[in-house]
């Protein structure tokens, strides 16, 4: 692991593992036994034309269980298979010891498409909590899934689910001087994978614009670093920042205005915010030690960064207009790479001890120094990115020399792989939410 990751990964460009061919795999490799249990009933196709790809049901059940919320009852032990409110028998589903039921069917849309009718049931009140109908294209119902999935977790915990959401990766192909790097944006269970740009040198850092619509990147195909903002929809991208030296870790503002960026044109690397219309930046940090990854908190009035200003890389927590840096984390030997929850109440890092690097998360809502608490059992986990309702994380990590994906629930209960089949993975971004 890097004394400081970016840094040095802008630096000596560390690479990543062979790449092998291998198909999407997801799975959950451990469970929360606490989490409410609910049966998610098949969803039948009762049109009259073609049947949609999309099993509805099972990408609801896998999206409830990667909550670790939710416990999704296995499709082989729903024994009875309503369709409608109406048909439920309510003693079949307390014998199986379910909270909720969600019951639906799949009609034809007169529009061409589909429309998923859905209702969700209290079993011990025997009373509907919801009754939608969402409709979509052929090749949409995963979306489709996603948001009831989204629908039914925000109706019982009241928090809006985060489903329905993106995530961005960077891949690497190839060995040795034959290696290709792709920035892939992808649905947040890793399916329906897309390229956002393709390049011979690597591609570092990918980063969300508010609205979902751009992300900004470090790419290495002029030689030197530097950072563009590229428009997912339509590939239209500027350069922002390619000044003599490091140009990385790039980080927009919460209202989109600014970024956050990493430059040494100035001989060491600080910390810099960008004004997006007039380009015009603010130095922030001023120190002789490497100051890096610098991210937002929530009110867009400070930042947490990387330094190795007390000899280890560390947190820090700085106004965004620049002055005094106040240090975070004094747990491990080293943390780096913050990412922080929408509420600004947990920040979670790559926690070092010794040679082994974990996830770590620091709630502050405890006060004082705030409560730690470890959520990856690795030997080299980093790059932790919260889902937008901090429900979730990303990581990245390593299997057998292979850079893959997971996703874990916030408390660390449930664990799942994400392996993508286009290569080695690494730097996962999780989007904010999709308007709806």
């Amino acid at each position: 692991m890097s004394r400081l990751i970016t840094f040095l990964a802008l630096a000596l460009l560390l690479p990543f593992g062979q790449a092998r061919a291998q198909a999407l795999d997801i799975g959950l490799v451990t469970g929360n036994e606490a989490a409410l249990p609910i049966a998610v009933v098949p969803m039948p196709y009762l049109g009259t034309s073609v049947a949609p790809d999309t099993d509805i049901a099972a990408v609801i059940r896998a999206d409830l269980n990667r909550s670790g919320q939710f416990r999704a009852l296995a499709e082989q032990d729903v024994i009875e298979k309503p369709i409608r409110g109406s048909e439920i028998k309510f003693p079949t589903w307390r014998v199986l010891r379910q909270d909720f039921v969600v019951v639906g069917r799949v009609l034809d849309n007169p529009d061409g498409g589909y429309r998923v009718e859905y209702e969700l049931w209290d079993v011990a009140k025997q009373e509907r909590m919801l009754g939608l109908a969402v409709g979509g294209r052929a090749r949409g119902m995963r979306d489709v899934a996603h948001q009831i999935a989204d629908q039914v977790y925000e109706k019982i915990l009241g928090v809006r689910g985060a489903f329905w959401t993106r995530i961005a990766y960077v891949t690497a192909n190839g060995v040795g001087g034959n290696i290709q790097y792709a920035l892939m944006v992808a649905d947040s269970d890793g399916h329906n994978p897309q390229t956002v740009v393709r390049s011979p040198e690597p591609l570092l850092s990918p980063a969300w614009s508010p609205d979902g619509r751009r992300l900004a990147y470090v790419s290495f195909e002029r030689g030197n670093s530097t950072i563009y903002i590229q428009e997912i929809a339509t590939g239209a991208r500027e350069v922002v920042a390619s000044f003599r030296g490091i140009n990385g870790a790039p980080a927009f503002s919460p209202d989109g205005s600014r970024l956050a960026l990493t430059l040494s044109k100035s001989g060491n690397p600080e910390i810099y915010v960008m004004d997006l219309a007039s380009k015009q930046l603010t130095q922030v940090t001023r120190h002789w030690g490497i100051d890096t990854e610098a991210v937002w908190t929530a009110d867009g009035n400070h930042l947490v960064f990387t330094s190795d200003r007390a000899g280890k890389p560390q947190l820090y927590q700085v106004p965004a207009a620049g002055g005094e840096a106040t240090r975070l984390s004094f747990q491990g030997d080293s943390n780096a790479k913050a990412s922080i929850s929408f509420d600004g109440k947990k920040i979670a890092m790559a926690q070092g001890n010794g040679n082994v690097y974990r996830i770590a998360v620091l709630d502050r809502s405890f006060g004082g120094a705030g409560r730690w608490q470890t959520l990856s059992p690795g030997n080299l986990d980093e790059s932790p990115s919260f889902a937008p309702n901090a429900s979730m994380l990303l990581y990245a990590t390593k299997e057998a020399s292979r850079g893959v994906l997971y996703a874990v629930s916030a408390d660390g209960r449930v664990r799942q792989r994400l392996v993508l089949a286009d290569g080695d993975v690494r730097e996962p971004a999780w989007s904010p939410y999709r308007q709806r």
